[in-house]
């Protein structure tokens, strides 16, 4: 049987996102919400945010934009971002994000795939945003200068956002739209990238209702422990706002719960350590590859950090004994989740106030259902390893402009087929994908993303491997065009024993393969890996019998 959120179902709003930010319509908070990290005085109260939101809303018309039409943003974080992804909502056209690190190339397929009517762009980022429009057939007047400074920037052919505005009586005038419970629910929001197979982005459509239930979901999640004794918090916004993690915290929950954010262009380790002892922030959203450098890095003994008293880690799962480590030496109190775009952001959660140290992602979030099934499709027993199926109201519509990766994504029952391998124990806590190395907690994720700091590397994907009544890890890895015949597994196998405990060996091995098998998510198929490791043992044990004949 599919098991239910240990917790109540929860009263979820189904209406306009801006209706549930701001039911009343307005908003007199003038305390500083968004602000710049470096520079305190570029701040955006949500008084100014909600009055810029409705200028540009406002402005949207003479641009041409229609309820449904795509407007994007190409640039690293500033404060600005959430008054263009919020203004974009709730006029009911479609939000999206342009990795800034992305080539002219991946923009192309971007520009394409999105259909975005407009782009603003950051003025550092205009030159691989013109190419790319150009290559993708859009016109010049497409792109919007989306400076981060008070006055605007004037560029040839390319106006700064803020000539767009509408006027202050223009911005009064303006009311969004109150959806029903229908219409929040087949509404787009926001399309988020989220990479497949091919290295081809696929935009998840996430609409205005999967965007308020993730919200009440992890609010609930986070604070229903803790609700009468939540002292005042600080956040540090480094995660991408084009990404659905930064979204749900620095733009959404930050402003529905009234949190301030020092938001920050991008992660540099040193100034993310120093605006957390600048500013005392007292909660981390972060990935396991900062609590990487947290462990590894001598820079980060300068730094006061004893103002942190929780830190939020999805992404990926975290090593047991990392987590360990980072907590005795900081004291940070952790709360490991896992989610992925098509569940909106989060999916399950250590509940905030709850003391949890063997490296559970938690319980499913409220509203949730979920069911773990073997290779042939059938539920496995508690303890047993399966892939996750998952409904919910955070699931999102599918992938944009693509039936048939649509209809890959849910099973004939609506399920949506997430990819990932989990064990569910009798109290409905959840632990994603784990190799058991002599009593010890391995993370194939930490695994692969070791290997992919492989200069030959392309890709990489790890699984345990059952030899002699041991598990190790074993390793499938793609090489870089240029390093193939340079390197053997054997080097491959030697490199890593450099850079990981003993534990962490592949002792398993390590091949070579041309592709490693992915969902159009971009998540791992694990079962196929381990279909791939079922047949290498098989073909192990025909061996050893043909020489036990011999």
């Amino acid at each position: 049987m599919p098991s239910q959120s240990p917790f109540p179902a929860l009263d979820i709003p189904k209406t306009n996102l801006l209706s549930y930010l701001f039911p009343t319509g307005a908003d007199d908070d003038d305390k500083p919400l968004w602000i710049t990290s470096n520079n305190e005085l570029s701040a955006l109260s949500p008084n100014q945010l909600l009055s810029l939101v409705k200028r540009v809303a406002a402005g949207f018309v003479r641009l041409g934009i229609g309820r449904g039409d795509v407007v994007a943003v190409f640039t690293p974080n500033h404060i600005y971002v959430p008054v263009i992804y919020l203004a974009t909502v709730g006029y009911g056209a479609v939000f999206t994000g342009f990795n800034p690190a992305y080539t002219v190339g991946e923009l192309v397929h971007l520009m394409k795939d999105s259909k975005a009517k407009v782009i603003f762009v950051h003025p550092q980022l205009l030159g691989p945003a013109s190419e790319a429009a150009q290559e993708a057939g859009l016109s010049e007047s497409s792109l919007i200068l989306f400076s981060d400074g008070k006055d605007g920037i004037q560029s040839p052919g390319i106006q700064d956002w803020r000539t767009y505005f509408g006027s202050s009586s223009e911005a009064s005038c303006w009311k969004w739209d109150n959806y029903d419970s229908k219409e929040a629910e087949a509404r787009i929001a926001t399309i988020n990238y989220s990479s497949g197979t091919t290295g081809l982005p696929k935009g998840v459509m996430v609409t205005h209702g999967n965007i308020i239930a993730n919200i009440v979901q992890t609010t609930f999640i986070r604070y229903h422990l803790t609700l009468k004794t939540r002292a005042m918090e600080r956040w540090l916004g480094f995660l991408p706002l084009y990404h659905a993690y930064g979204q749900l915290y620095t733009i959404l929950m930050a402003c529905k719960l009234r949190i301030p954010v020092y938001v920050m262009e991008s992660f540099e380790l040193r100034k993310f350590l120093r605006a957390i002892q600048q500013y005392e922030i007292t909660n981390l959203q972060i990935a396991p590859p900062i609590l990487i450098m947290l462990d590894k890095r001598p820079e980060v003994k300068e730094y006061d950090l004893s103002s942190v008293r929780e830190v939020v880690c999805g992404a990926a799962p975290v090593p047991l004994e990392l987590q360990t480590r980072i907590s005795q030496r900081f004291g940070f109190k952790f709360t490991l989740g896992w989610g992925m775009t098509e569940l909106t952001c989060t999916g399950t959660s250590i509940p905030g106030g709850m003391v949890e140290n063997t490296g559970s992602v938690g319980f499913l979030l409220p509203n949730m259902e979920a069911k773990l099934i073997d290779e042939a499709g059938y539920e496995v027993s508690t303890g047993h390893r399966g892939e996750i199926l998952i409904k919910g109201p955070n699931v999102c519509l599918g992938y944009w402009e693509n039936a048939s990766a649509t209809k890959g994504l849910f099973d004939e029952d609506g399920w949506l087929k997430t990819g990932d391998v989990a064990i569910k124990n009798s109290e409905g806590l959840f632990w994603i994908e784990l190799i058991k190395v002599n009593g010890l907690q391995v993370a194939p994720a930490e695994l692969e993303a070791k290997l992919l700091e492989n200069e030959h590397v392309a890709d990489a994907g790890v699984v345990g491997i059952t030899l002699d009544d041991n598990e190790w890890p074993k390793a499938y890895v793609v090489l870089k065009e240029q390093s193939k015949q340079k390197v053997s597994p054997s080097d491959i196998a030697q490199w890593i024993e450099t850079r990981v405990a003993k534990h962490k060996y592949l002792r398993g091995g390590v091949s070579f393969v041309g592709q490693i098998p992915k969902l159009a998510s971009g998540k791992i198929q694990r079962k196929v890996l381990r279909e791939w490791v079922r047949e290498e043992v098989q073909q192990r044990q025909k061996g050893q019998r043909l020489l036990a004949k011999i």
